[in-house]
């Protein structure tokens, strides 16, 4: 038997688009003499669909798209991820389904066991869990399908569940495993799937065939990594990732086989790799070709436009230069040097005239108190209001520059600096950053080794240095990663080696900031906890306030 998998990139909603890219994937694997073609989890909708399954047309469409491939699977078996209507009253209307679809009928519906609620998934707010799984047999051989989370609870060990689908289909004694994933990305990952693959595969002496879509919706990133893993436990081929690929494999092959082929991973390298496809995708999938951004001569300014320019062309790419009078001639020279390195057309913005008629105009409002930070930002509203002229009068995207550490503490200006349709570093820490600067320019000079080098600043007043305010970056990072990404309360960060003052001062800044957070522009989610959809805290609290 040969079966093969298709990790394609879908749009949500686009039935005609995603339908369409499946059929031609049919046809060339008809003409291999393939068995089975495997599609990724709600291939047919677009992972994730959210409040659009609410929509009975949007159902209607799903079963009109149900049926085209069913009526494509004369002579080769069709598995594809959408969602079908539950019959019963009592619970969620929609069950996510795995179909096998061969000789133009349905011969087996799958429902999807477990139901992740966690980070950005919340899938009980749609479907109804299947309570029992069973094997189906096509050719001669018992399969075992699963929908992703459904082989994330390994012999019951998973708390957040009750049962494990392929725990309950063991009696019936499949001879192989099929998976059909929407596995999201972050850096961290694709080992754990890793992992959790040769685990299944380890407990039930099978052999798995996995396959995941790639592709960016809105924040959310698809790496795909789909995978094939002989019954010794061993990887028989991994597939590329942020790339779409399509393979067909000899079941027999896999059975036989003694290879193994694991592809060695670089946490800044996926990242980068991440970040494109994301921009990328936004853009695309948006009907959009062109991005403008602030250029400050800075390092995160200077890595997202590198990150655009490789992602969208340079001929897509727009920077603003807006010096004020507190902007320093290196700065204005590093953005410059970076746009010319880069071949992006720029243009020099200086704000200090409206800066100035602003002052003039607020001098009596603000009766003679002090300089603060109402004047700094002032001038990053400035900024704003030009890049924000020039998307609307374009028709650009503005690609919002603030790196996560900044939009941790709520180092950035609502309506100024935090402006954008897209936040392409809002969850890569600054000292992520830098290693994403060397990156970029390991073959080439991209970014000016003195934006690299230089004390960060947002030059807002004279001599401004981010460390005025802020501990040292590799300090930061750490405290706020132990906090968001691993969730630990001030006294376990304090005995992790940190100063208690200054843990309880960046947790409250934190915390204080989530109203920004709230306005911001969507950030591409390359951790596993970014700031967005999947972490989900109270502007109002009073949690370590």
């Amino acid at each position: 038997m040969k079966i093969t998998l298709a990790q394609l990139n879908f749009h949500i909603g686009n039935f005609e688009g995603n339908v369409e890219k499946m059929l031609k994937e049919i046809r060339k694997a008809k003409k291999q003499g393939s068995d089975i073609i495997c599609f990724p989890e709600l291939a047919v909708t677009g992972y994730p669909p959210r409040d659009f399954l609410e929509f009975d047309d949007f159902i209607d469409k799903c079963e009109m798209a149900i049926d085209t491939l069913r009526q494509e699977s004369d002579g080769i078996a069709i598995i594809v991820g959408a969602p079908s209507r539950n019959p019963v009253i009592e619970g969620k209307d929609l069950f996510n389904t795995a179909f096998f679809l061969y000789d133009q009928e349905i011969m087996h519906m799958y429902h999807k066991a477990l139901l992740p609620t966690y980070d950005i998934f919340d899938e009980y707010r749609y479907f109804e869990p299947e309570e029992s799984a069973d094997v189906f047999e096509f050719k001669g051989y018992r399969i075992a399908l699963t929908i992703c989370e459904d082989i994330w609870n390994i012999g019951n060990e998973n708390p957040l569940y009750t049962i494990c689908p392929m725990d309950l289909m063991m009696p019936d004694h499949p001879d192989l495993m099929i998976n059909i994933s929407a596995s999201p990305f972050s850096y961290d990952h694709a080992e754990e799937r890793i992992h959790v693959l040769k685990a299944n595969v380890e407990r039930y002496g099978l052999p798995i065939f996995y396959v995941n879509q790639i592709g960016a919706q809105t924040e959310v990133i698809f790496d795909g990594g789909s995978a094939v893993m002989s019954p010794n436990g061993q990887i028989y081929e991994e597939f590329p990732y942020f790339m779409e690929h399509v393979e067909t494999y000899d079941f027999d092959d896999v059975m036989a086989s003694g290879k193994n082929n694991v592809q060695k991973k670089n946490k800044i390298q996926e990242i980068h790799d991440g970040i494109i496809l994301g921009i990328t995708d936004y853009f695309g999938k948006l009907g959009f070709k062109q991005a403008i951004l602030g250029l400050s001569g800075g390092i995160d300014s200077a890595v997202t436009c590198a990150l655009a320019v490789r992602a969208l062309g340079k001929e897509n790419v727009r920077g603003v230069l807006m010096p004020s009078e507190f902007s320093s001639d290196h700065s204005v020279n590093d953005a410059r040097a970076l746009a010319e390195n880069l071949g992006i057309r720029y243009d020099v913005v200086p704000i200090e005239q409206p800066y100035q008629e602003f002052l003039k105009l607020l001098n009596p409002l603000f009766e003679e108190k002090p300089f603060n930070v109402a004047e700094e930002n002032i001038q990053a509203r400035c900024r704003g209001l030009i890049l924000m002229a020039l998307s609307n009068k374009h028709g650009n995207i503005l690609l919002n520059t603030s790196n996560k550490s900044e939009m941790a503490v709520g180092y950035g200006t609502l309506y100024g600096d935090l402006a954008g349709g897209l936040s392409v570093l809002g969850d890569v820490y600054k000292t992520d950053v830098y290693m994403l600067a060397e990156y970029i320019n390991q073959e080439q000079i991209y970014i000016p080794l003195n934006t690299i080098n230089k004390p960060p600043s947002a030059e807002l007043r004279p001599n401004q240095k981010d460390s005025d305010s802020l501990p040292e970056y590799d300090i930061l990072d750490e405290i706020l990663s132990l906090y968001i990404e691993q969730r630990l309360g001030p006294k376990e960060i304090t005995e992790r080696g940190h100063d208690e003052a200054l843990v309880a001062r960046i947790l409250r800044l934190v915390n204080i900031n989530e109203f920004k957070r709230y306005q911001t522009a969507p950030a591409l989610r390359v951790s596993s906890k970014a700031f967005g959809m999947g972490r989900r805290m109270p502007i109002v609290g009073k949690y370590l306030a």
